[in-house]
């Protein structure tokens, strides 16, 4: 099984969305990926973490509230924000780093 290190490695975008399943702005975030993969298909790669089942991955990135989005390319952090987001906006923000 490949570690979270080898998946944000990739060559392609990788989105990591830390969740908890008792977070609400979580469950809202659960629709709004789906419709960015399915404007982006294969454009990046959208991974979810439960920071309750995942804490050392959270600590690591410093991941103090759910949900936080941060966005990898090649394994470098180029982008993060906490809170929910619309689909438009994070179609905007990963293609500004294509």
């Amino acid at each position: 099984m490949a570690t979270f290190n080898d998946l944000i490695k990739q060559n392609t975008l990788v989105l990591v969305d830390f969740k908890a399943d008792w977070c609400g702005p979580c469950k809202m975030m659960a629709p709004i990926l789906k419709e960015v993969k399915h404007q982006l298909k294969d454009s990046v790669k959208i991974i979810k973490i439960d920071v309750d089942k995942n804490p050392s991955v959270a600590a690591t990135y410093q991941v103090r509230g759910v949900p936080t989005l941060i966005l990898f390319k090649k394994g470098k952090q180029v982008w993060r924000q906490s809170g929910v987001l619309q689909a438009s906006q994070l179609v905007q923000i990963i293609n500004s780093h294509a």
